[in-house]
């Protein structure tokens, strides 16, 4: 069954009143007792303090005691997806979240989910720093399915609650699992590769990174540029992550690079195929065929982020000079030996990175599937709306 057709089920001939949260035969608004408090001022404790949109806290007393629902007031991070908390206990409230909760035959919780989903942008003031007044927030009309009998209106929000709350339940299991994994594999990642690059004395020769490899710096480019000229080319520069797509490419197979300016300054980075290297880059290319595999030298340079940290200045704009760069010296066993490190590490790498791109993926489709469930069951009839 769908949900929708759940919900239909659920409600049979039930009426549904739309409540204002204003209406205190069936909600309570408990402002009052909210205090803001100076950071400065605030006696640690192990009571959490609320602002807008999460703790921002923990103190010693409290204003609330009880299941409530807190709604921005103002600075909600965002006010399309507007934000709403729930909570259970003791807690501190500050002056920026307004503090709700069911009366009768309301369930809290049930209050919560269908909040999550109201459009609050109507009733946001427009001038300056959108606000959610008070006069605003009691006009905010919640679905209540038969109002004139409790027990059964609360029988029904509990089903819904159970059911949303289960898939809430979900998406928490499978995170923690796949950040345990991932964890995991980082660790096993970790290990081999300390292991593998971890050479005795005399066992290997020892170079400096400038005599086997070509050290140069990426072209200009920056968000303006790539905001005009968008295309399919990702931008690498400063940091791990693509800054952008563009529609033209500087590189080709050339994958290892190093941030040589700004907050990522050091980090080695690795792109495969056509992409565009931007000016806080470096490329780290091999000088001689037949030198280096070019996998062990990334693997080399990962281990070593530490010692290339350590060349790195941070007075001003951190950076990294190239002459600096090009002095440290890395292990360079036989070729054959690099292969076959290489491989190893590269297995555990792929593992790494398929579970690090995987973690967020799957728990956007567990939230999509949960959004789905949640809006279909949430979505009550209108007045004068004629059921689907």
């Amino acid at each position: 069954m769908s949900a929708a057709g759940f919900l239909e089920k659920l409600l049979g001939e039930s009426e549904v009143a739309w409540v204002p949260l204003g209406d205190d035969n069936f909600f309570e608004i408990a402002n009052t007792a909210r205090r803001p408090v100076k950071a400065s001022l605030r006696s640690s404790g192990s009571i959490p303090y609320y602002g807008a949109n999460n703790i921002q806290d923990y103190v010693k007393g409290h204003t609330h005691d009880g299941e409530y629902v807190l709604i921005a007031e103002d600075g909600s991070a965002s006010l399309e997806n507007y934000s709403i908390q729930h909570v259970r206990g003791k807690f501190w409230a500050n002056n920026h979240v307004h503090v709700v909760r069911g009366g009768n035959g309301v369930d809290t919780r049930f209050l919560y989910h269908y909040l999550t989903t109201a459009n609050f942008l109507p009733f946001l003031s427009s001038k300056g720093r959108a606000k959610l007044t008070k006069a605003n927030l009691v006009q905010i009309a919640v679905p209540i399915p038969c109002p004139d009998d409790p027990e059964k209106s609360l029988a029904i929000q509990g089903e819904i609650v159970r059911i949303l709350d289960s898939f809430t339940e979900l998406t928490t299991e499978l995170t923690t699992e796949l950040t345990t994994e991932l964890t995991q594999r980082k660790k096993q990642y970790n290990h081999y590769r300390d292991q593998l690059l971890s050479f005795d004395e005399g066992k290997v020769e020892w170079k400096a990174l400038g005599s086997l490899t070509r050290i140069k710096t990426g072209q200009l480019v920056n968000k303006k540029i790539i905001s005009a000229n968008p295309g399919q080319f990702p931008v690498i520069n400063s940091g791990r992550e693509p800054l952008g797509f563009l529609d033209d490419w500087n590189t080709q197979d050339d994958p290892i690079g190093i941030t040589s300016r700004g907050a990522g300054v050091g980090s080695v980075t690795w792109q495969e195929g056509r992409y565009f290297r931007g000016n806080l880059n470096y490329s780290v290319t091999i000088r001689s065929h037949g030198t280096l595999d070019v996998h062990y030298l990334y693997h080399v340079l990962e281990q070593y982020q530490p010692q290339i940290k350590e060349l790195c200045t941070f007075d001003g704009i951190p950076a990294l000079n190239a002459v600096n760069l090009k002095k440290l010296s890395i292990p360079v066993p036989s070729l054959v030996e690099q292969k076959r490190i290489a491989a190893v590490l590269d297995t555990f790498d792929m593992l790494t990175t398929s579970l690090t791109e995987g973690l967020p993926r799957e728990i956007a489709l567990r939230e999509k599937q949960y959004a789905w469930y949640r809006d279909q069951l949430l979505s009550f009839p209108k007045p004068n709306e004629e059921a689907v």
